[in-house]
């Protein structure tokens, strides 16, 4: 595929939420929810945080850690599901605070699966030669439609946002890094699939809506069959995508799933096999913070500087649609 990573950033509110806190005005416990979903705080934006402002501060933490300037950038796309407005897009009021002009940007909506698809999209729009650096912007204030009387999804969410800088490959980023024996990859963006089911739209969704009764609606969720649906289909497109480019699970450096719930993870792994060192999780910290959880989690291992050229990083995400899909990276 034609892209690369030059850039990595993450914003997260400066309000901490912990499950003890939770418990002054919700009807739950910090065990109760560590021990089903293996959070511990999320952080939450103030009432006049907008996702745009977040999506903002991670854009601005990519850019500098591609020492790029904001004119280098050619497009910007924003994965969200909580849209500052209903128009105009949250990525064009980004690019505004980036006081661009005529630099094309859109909103993106595939909930949890928003990196995913954003990847595919924006590795497309690089290869059909208009554009050369995307900045893919990932932003939810997911607090915004949580109902906190409904302990079963209030507890599962958090705000923030991560954002990737995208580049056109040069030459000498085509060069081959062998991987196993037979098996050669190229820096970049190996390859990405997404996928969508409608039918199974009533498992999580809002019960609001513009066009039906004019309001954003709050989080409404089936949670033992979205449970089952999100190992299942993780699981199977990490398969497919693995078997697609003669990998095994063994040539993976890093598993960098959706932050959902730390047993949909956990019964991910078990199922691949995959060795729990490899596994990047951040729920505990970040709680589900929808299409942001991949890119923040991302952000967060490039700062760890454990990452090596040749590393090949694996991504799965899951949300309501149901979208879902995986990609493959070697950094």
């Amino acid at each position: 595929m034609t892209c690369k990573i030059i850039g990595c950033g993450g914003y997260l509110p400066k309000k901490i939420v912990s499950n003890l806190d939770l418990e002054s005005f919700v009807d739950t416990t910090d065990e109760w929810i560590k021990s089903r979903t293996g959070i511990l705080q999320r952080h939450l934006a103030a009432s006049d945080e907008y996702t745009s402002h977040l999506a903002f501060k991670a854009a601005e933490h990519a850019l500098q850690d591609a020492n790029l300037l904001p004119t280098d950038i050619d497009l910007i796309i924003v994965c969200t599901t909580t849209p500052d407005n209903s128009f105009p897009s949250t990525a064009t009021k980004v690019q505004g605070y980036f006081a661009l002009k005529n630099t094309p940007s859109f909103d993106l909506q595939a909930v949890c699966s928003g990196f995913i698809y954003g990847l595919q999209i924006a590795d497309s729009l690089v290869a059909s030669g208009k554009y050369n650096t995307i900045l893919l912007i990932c932003a939810e204030k997911m607090s915004s439609l949580l109902d906190w009387s409904d302990r079963s999804t209030c507890v599962l969410f958090g705000d923030g946002a991560g954002a990737v800088v995208l580049q056109r490959k040069s030459a000498s980023d085509n060069r081959s890094l062998v991987v196993s024996p037979g098996t050669e990859m190229n820096s970049g963006i190996i390859d990405s699939q997404i996928y969508s089911d409608g039918s199974y739209g009533d498992l999580l969704y809002t019960d609001g809506g513009v066009s039906s009764n004019g309001q954003s609606g709050k989080i409404k969720m089936k949670g033992p069959a979205l449970f089952k649906n999100a190992v299942e289909k993780m699981t199977d497109s990490v398969i497919e995508i693995l078997v697609k480019n003669n990998l095994t699970i063994d040539d993976i450096s890093y598993f960098i799933p959706h932050q959902a719930n730390i047993r949909i993870i956990q019964s991910i792994v078990e199922r691949l096999n995959i060795n729990e060192n490899k596994v990047i999780k951040t729920i505990a910290k970040h709680a589900n913070c929808s299409a942001s959880s991949i890119p923040l989690a991302l952000s967060e291992l490039k700062s760890s500087e454990a990452l090596n050229e040749g590393d090949i990083i694996l991504f799965t995400a899951f949300g309501a649609g149901l979208t879902w899909g995986s990609a493959l990276y070697t950094w």
